[in-house]
C-alpha cells in the first residue's frame, strides 16, 4: 500500500504505521510504501496522523497515450471492484508522461471502467466527484502508470471538526505534524499565542489524549469497497476507543485578540470533544504569561501571503521580544513563509525545517528560551 503525505513528514508517517504493525517500509517523496493486511489498512485510515490518504495499488503498466491507457484499465476485471448500482470518481496525477493532461488521463481511465461494466451488465455506475463508492487513483510519471484504489475517501486532513477555518487555516496534517517534529511531551504546557481557529491545541490535545483522528469521521473509502470486512473495523474502532485517555496530562493553552476566531476555535474543540481540555484566552501575544517552568510554544504568525498586516516586521519583532521576556525555559517553534518576516524575529534558530504550507514554500524555525543566567547558546542548521 502507499500512504500519501506531505513533504518533510515522510519519516513521522513511516514511524506511525510502523507502530501500527505495518512492514516493508519504504520512505519515498510525500509518501510511504508499506505492507500488511486489512487490519493495518483499516488502522492506518483511523491512527495516522500524519497521512493524507491510503492507496491499495492494483496495478502498474506503462502507458504512453490514451489509447494505451484505456487499453490497459479494461484489462482489470472491475466487476471485482465496482457494481453497475455503485457510484465512482477517478482522481489523476500525471507528469513527464506522453499524455500530459490530468483531466484527460481521468476520463480515459472513467471510459475503460463504464465501457467494461456496461457491456458485461448493459447498465453503467454513475459518476460521483464528492462521495463515490470507489474512488480510482491513477499516478502517472515517466509514462509509468500505477492504478490505485483510494481507501480513504475523503482526504484524512478532514477530521471532521472544523467548518469554520478563520481567515487563514493551517492544514490538520500539517498542523499534527509540526507538533510530533516539536518534540512536545504531551505532558509540559503548550501554547499557541496565535491560535485562530484552533487547528494546532486542537491536534495537541487529540494526541494527548491519544484519540484515533478518524474516530471523528463520519466514512472512509474503504467502507464501500466489495472486501469490507465490517466485524473486523468494528474491532479496530473499539481498540482505538479503548486507547483513549479520560484525562489530558498537560495543560494547553490558545490564545488570540479576535475573540470572533475564538468562538470559531471553542465550536471546533467541542466538535472535536477536546474542548475542556484547551483553555482559549482573549489576548494579544504580548500581554500573554506563559505557564512557568519548561514548554512548547507553536505559532503560525501572519506573513503578508495570506493575511494583510500593516507592519509584518513590527509583528515578529514584537514576538521575538515577548520571547524574550517572557518564555525562559520554553522551546519556541514559529511557522513561516517568509523567511524576510522571520529575521524580525531577532533570535537565533537552533533548526530550520523547510516545509510546504499548501504550494507556499515554508520554514518551521526553532528557538531554544533558556532559563535564568545560563549562557544562550544556539547552532543553525
Amino acid at each position: 500500500m502507499v500512504a500519501k503525505t506531505l513533504f518533510g513528514l515522510e519519516d513521522l508517517l513511516a514511524t506511525e504505521l510502523r507502530e501500527l504493525g505495518a512492514g516493508d517500509i519504504r520512505v519515498m517523496n510525500r509518501s510511504v510504501e508499506f505492507a500488511g493486511d486489512r487490519r493495518v489498512l483499516y488502522a492506518a485510515n483511523l491512527h495516522c496522523r500524519t497521512a493524507i490518504r491510503i492507496l491499495r495499488p492494483i496495478r502498474t503498466f506503462r502507458c504512453v497515450d490514451g489509447d494505451q491507457l484505456y487499453r490497459q484499465v479494461r484489462r482489470i476485471d472491475w466487476m471485482g471492484q465496482l457494481d453497475s448500482s455503485m457510484t465512482m470518481a477517478v482522481d489523476a496525477v500525471v507528469s513527464h508522461s506522453g499524455i500530459d493532461n490530468s483531466m484527460f488521463a481521468a476520463q480515459r481511465v472513467k471510459d475503460a471502467v463504464v465501457d467494461q461494466l456496461r457491456e458485461r451488465t448493459r447498465r453503467r455506475p454513475s459518476v460521483d466527484v464528492v462521495h463515490p463508492d470507489l474512488r480510482i487513483n491513477l499516478h502517472l510519471h515517466e509514462n509509468n502508470a500505477t492504478l490505485a484504489l483510494d481507501t480513504s475517501g475523503d482526504s484524512l486532513h478532514r477530521r471532521g471538526y472544523r467548518t469554520q477555518g478563520g481567515k487563514a487555516p493551517i492544514n490538520e496534517v500539517l498542523a499534527a505534524g509540526i507538533i510530533k517534529l516539536s518534540g512536545w511531551d504531551m505532558e509540559s504546557p503548550l501554547i499557541d499565542g496565535m491560535c485562530g481557529s484552533g487547528t494546532f491545541v486542537i491536534e495537541a490535545a487529540l494526541m494527548a489524549r491519544r484519540i484515533a483522528p478518524g474516530l471523528l469521521r463520519s466514512r472512509f473509502g474503504f467502507q464501500r469497497m466489495k472486501d469490507f470486512d465490517k466485524s473486523l473495523f468494528a474491532e479496530v474502532v473499539a481498540e482505538a476507543r479503548g486507547l483513549v485517555r479520560s484525562e489530558l496530562p498537560g495543560r494547553i493553552v490558545g490564545s488570540d485578540r479576535d475573540m470572533t476566531v475564538l468562538k470559531e476555535a471553542r465550536a471546533n474543540a467541542d466538535r472535536a470533544g477536546v474542548a475542556r481540555d484547551i483553555v482559549f484566552e482573549q489576548r494579544d501575544f504580548a500581554a500573554q504569561n506563559p505557564p512557568p517552568g519548561s514548554g512548547v510554544l507553536i505559532m503560525n504568525p501572519p506573513y503578508g501571503e495570506r493575511l494583510s498586516v500593516a507592519d509584518i516586521g513590527a509583528l515578529y519583532r514584537m514576538i521575538g521580544d515577548t520571547l524574550k521576556s517572557k518564555y525562559d525555559g520554553y522551546t519556541a517553534f514559529i511557522f513561516t513563509g517568509s523567511s524576510a518576516a522571520a529575521k524580525s524575529v531577532g533570535l537565533r534558530t537552533s533548526r530550520r525545517i523547510t516545509l510546504y504550507n499548501g504550494p507556499l514554500e515554508s520554514r518551521l524555525l526553532r528557538y531554544e528560551m533558556y532559563q535564568g543566567s545560563r549562557k544562550q547558546k544556539f547552532s543553525s542548521d
